[in-house]
């Protein structure tokens, strides 16, 4: 029986590059692409695989969003993070949301196919590079020791709107992607400024990179 795996990821020739590379093997079968954090989501919903490869630089949800999601669903797929960011923190606090996998997009192929094996069987797997910090830090600092960040500020509705503002978004079109009133849009912005300590747009985005609130593709 196969792996059923759904590829999200904003870059159509990331996406082709990984389904080549699993559709060459008789086990894994993706049966699903999504271009953005809310495409994953659904169809995470819909198509019911066991495994979900996520790119954490998303759009509409980033991939740490769209996780927790997936993993709050009833009976939810493994989630296996690909990213360009090093980032033992950000690691470490995906691990403690329940994802099984955190990837360097540097890494070998044979590490994502190892990384969907472990998945299936519940286990962790971590790329070589960060493996050793990221295991020190959660065993140094439990997770109800760990420190408040400023994400644990926001609500997610906020981290959502935190999102679209960091894509450009205004405040109507917001209300439009969200179906909520333009006021209410300007309400979370308002919100987001004061939570975290900001009075303009330029800050609030090097605050949300800052504290991994939003990501780039860039390290």
């Amino acid at each position: 029986m196969s792996i059923k795996v759904i590829i999200a990821d904003d870059h159509n020739i990331v996406r082709q590059g990984i389904r080549s590379l699993l559709e060459k093997l008789e086990d894994i079968q993706v049966v699903g692409e999504a271009a953005t954090g809310q495409e994953a989501v659904e169809l995470a919903e819909k198509l019911k695989p066991e495994v979900v490869i996520m790119d954490i630089s998303m759009p509409r949800l980033d991939g740490a969003q769209a996780s927790q999601r997936i993993l709050a669903m009833d009976t939810p797929p493994a989630v296996i993070i690909l990213s360009v960011h090093s980032d033992t923190l950000l690691a470490q606090k995906l691990i403690r949301i329940g994802v099984k996998g955190y990837l360097l997009k540097k890494s070998l192929a044979e590490e994502l196919l190892l990384a969907i094996r472990s998945a299936t069987q519940g286990e962790l797997y971590l790329s070589p590079a960060i493996a050793d910090s990221v295991m020190t830090s959660l065993m140094e600092q439990p997770a109800d020791k760990a420190p408040q960040s400023p994400a644990d500020l926001l609500s997610p509705r906020e981290r959502e709107v935190l999102q679209l503002i960091a894509e450009g978004y205004t405040n109507n079109a917001i209300a439009q992607a969200l179906s909520i009133s333009v006021k209410t849009a300007e309400k979370h912005r308002a919100n987001l400024m004061a939570k975290l300590n900001v009075r303009d747009l330029p800050n609030l985005i090097r605050t949300a990179l800052k504290y991994g609130l939003i990501f780039s593709d860039q390290e």
